[in-house]
């Protein structure tokens, strides 16, 4: 390309790509853009939303690919590792015993 000249710019909607932007797609990112997290960016917009997306270059232009991307929740990530908490196995090991309540003797019945 000529100095000087720049190349086009646009964003388009994964859904949305032309032919030709998905097969240079397919080509940057063979098993999925999901293996590519480094490659991901925020885009904030003027209104205070924003949206994720990834780069795609052809010869005569770059595009931002929006994509979608799910940020794990605190809360969902805790359910799929311990479980939704329904279970009745453990339901007591959450809490600690009060103070004074411990199964273990005490020192002074050891002296005995």
């Amino acid at each position: 390309m000529a100095k000087g000249i720049q190349k086009k710019r646009a964003v388009v909607s994964y859904a949305n790509m032309s032919p030709e932007v998905a097969a240079a797609f397919k080509e940057k990112y063979p098993k999925g853009y999901a293996d590519y997290m480094g490659n991901i960016v925020k885009v904030d917009k003027p209104d205070g939303t924003f949206f994720y997306a990834v780069s795609v270059e052809l010869p005569d232009a770059i595009y931002l690919v929006k994509v979608a991307v799910t940020i794990d929740d605190y809360e969902d990530v805790e359910k799929s590792l311990f479980g939704g908490g329904n279970d009745d196995e453990g339901s007591d090991s959450d809490s600690f015993p009060e103070e004074g309540t411990s199964n273990l003797p005490d020192d002074d019945e050891d002296n005995d």
